[in-house]
């Protein structure tokens, strides 16, 4: 049996070109997790030159961009943030359902991963939990998934 793994010391990301995805709206949340994706990236030896941040204005427009992003090849992966909070409306499943079956067609169409960091909460409490306190930053998890990723793909 050929078991591949990737070890913390494997992941650099020197000479690598990222793109992230970025919800405006609620942007009290998401700047918090784009802060965590940009400082994971850089910490792991992304120059921020290498990076490219695309702000559009909700959940429900980043598979667009995000389809247009992986399609230019410029990219080794892609990473997309924001915050999706319910409301008293169903709406909040319809853009969460479509944001992320969007998302994972992308990577899967374009053989590209790409890091899911769209929270989806029920309160504004269980978002800032997710972006930076109590449960961790999901915009490093999200970076951090999309770069372990790039690494297994390039050593297959």
């Amino acid at each position: 049996m050929h078991y591949i793994k990737t070890i913390e010391g494997q992941l650099d990301s020197k000479g690598l070109k990222f793109a992230l995805v970025a919800g405006r709206f609620n942007d009290f949340i998401v700047e918090r997790l784009v802060g965590g994706a940009i400082d994971y990236l850089a910490r792991h030896g992304c120059d921020k030159e290498n990076m490219t941040l695309i702000k559009v204005p909700g959940a429900f427009e980043m598979p667009v961009v995000t389809k247009k992003l992986a399609e230019s090849g410029k990219y080794d992966g892609i990473v997309v943030l924001g915050a999706v909070i319910r409301g008293a409306t169903p709406h909040f499943d319809f853009v969460c359902n479509e944001c992320a079956k969007g998302v994972a067609q992308i990577s899967l169409d374009n053989n590209l991963p790409i890091g899911f960091g769209v929270l989806t909460c029920d309160t504004i409490e269980q978002a800032i939990e997710r972006a930076g306190s109590k449960a961790g930053n999901k915009g490093v998890e999200a970076a951090s998934a999309m770069l372990e990723t790039v690494k297994v793909m390039q050593i297959l």
